[in-house]
């Protein structure tokens, strides 16, 4: 285990020391305030790293770090938040050799660190740009993102990279939380009085199932379930939220209208449906231009980039969706995206920061 006071990393330990800060500033992204601490923390790292802070800026209620161009050519883009409780972590901060461990350091604290140092000393039309409510789906950040988006030549997404590859391709994605109103009766002395809340949701179970479609590797996922109030009662009410992602936005569209058309089986039931399409697919349309280029960029360091498609979404998937060319994926090396084997990778910290300012750099030559 490493303290900010140790030299053990060399030309590393800066970024190390500032990667602790942030991790040590827990953000989950439901605590507004904590949001705004860190935003507050990343503005002093910027003061620190490039000798300016950032303009933080309020989009719907929720801070937003924003350093650079006003109308930036090339964007880089993070997030400051974390799907991680406070006291999820224990202890907060670990290094061992190449390993480093904490609430979202992977996901992306490591990789909103990589680019600040990458933009040291970096002049021209680019913006650091990180928002603060990624983790539960961009629902104040989204228009903002895209408005961006529209405007940039380039939106390089500073989320993890996949065993080192950048992500080209992404699935959409589309939430649903789905409403049974049954009735509620005695289970023993009348049941056949009630309407059987928890029998009508596994109906809608196996039909969500059956919208799945392996050809676009689309799935339909119900995931949290809830249902009844007593063992001896009838279930008057059942809740299920469902998870749908695909690579192809005519696939969501399609399960999102059979989603709307379920029915339930009894005729006293009710079905309330709430949710619907969040993110459109990223697809290697919007990507394989950015790769093809980070991949020659990369070649003069070294490096052999590699991508790869994933079924995880980001706010990168707005920003392809706004027509922007985008490139995501360019963040930490490690693993363990929202579990608590979460690391980042010490070397690559250095590493990848020197590429993105060579990428970032040959963008701007344009």
């Amino acid at each position: 285990m490493t303290s900010q006071s140790e030299n053990k990393y060399g030309r590393i330990e800066p970024m190390l020391t500032s990667l602790e800060s942030l991790v040590r500033c827990e953000s989950p992204t439901e605590d507004l305030e904590a949001c705004k601490a860190v935003v507050q923390l990343a503005s002093d790292l910027a003061t620190q790293v490039l000798g300016s802070p950032a303009t933080i800026q309020e989009v719907q209620g929720r801070p937003v770090f924003w350093w650079g161009d006003k109308s930036p050519d090339v964007v880089l883009l993070a997030h400051l938040d974390t799907v991680w409780p406070h006291g999820s972590f224990s202890p907060l901060w670990s290094v061992e050799g190449d390993v480093a461990r904490g609430p979202g350091i992977y996901d992306m604290k490591a990789g909103f660190i990589q680019a600040l140092y990458a933009l040291k000393g970096v002049s021209g039309s680019v913006a650091l740009i990180a928002t603060t409510d990624e983790e539960t789906g961009s629902a104040t950040s989204k228009d903002f993102i895209v408005e961006i988006s529209k405007k940039a030549k380039a939106v390089l997404v500073l989320e993890a990279a996949s065993e080192g590859k950048v992500k080209t391709g992404r699935k959409g994605t589309a939430m649903y939380h789905i409403n049974i109103h049954g009735k509620a009766a005695h289970a023993g002395l009348e049941p056949e009085k009630g309407i059987n809340a928890t029998v009508e949701i596994a109906h809608i179970i196996l039909q969500l199932a059956a919208l799945e479609n392996r050809e676009h590797s689309t799935t339909v996922v119900p995931t949290l379930l809830k249902s009844g109030n007593t063992a001896n009662t009838v279930p008057d009410h059942a809740v299920l939220d469902v998870d749908a992602r695909s690579y192809l936005q005519a696939d969501l569209v399609r399960v999102d209208a059979a989603i709307r058309a379920l029915k339930p089986s009894h005729p006293g039931a009710r079905i309330e449906i709430l949710g619907g399409l969040n993110r459109p697919p990223m697809e290697l349309s919007s990507t394989k231009e950015l790769y093809e280029r980070a991949k020659k960029v990369a070649a003069t360091l070294g490096m052999d980039l590699g991508h790869v498609s994933v079924g995880g979404a980001s706010d990168g998937n707005f920003a392809a969706a706004a027509g922007a060319k985008v490139l995501d994926g360019l963040g930490a090396v490690g693993e363990g995206a929202h579990a608590h084997n979460e690391w980042a990778s010490v070397k690559a910290l250095q590493e990848r920061s020197d590429f993105l300012r060579a990428f970032v750099l040959d963008l701007l030559n344009d």
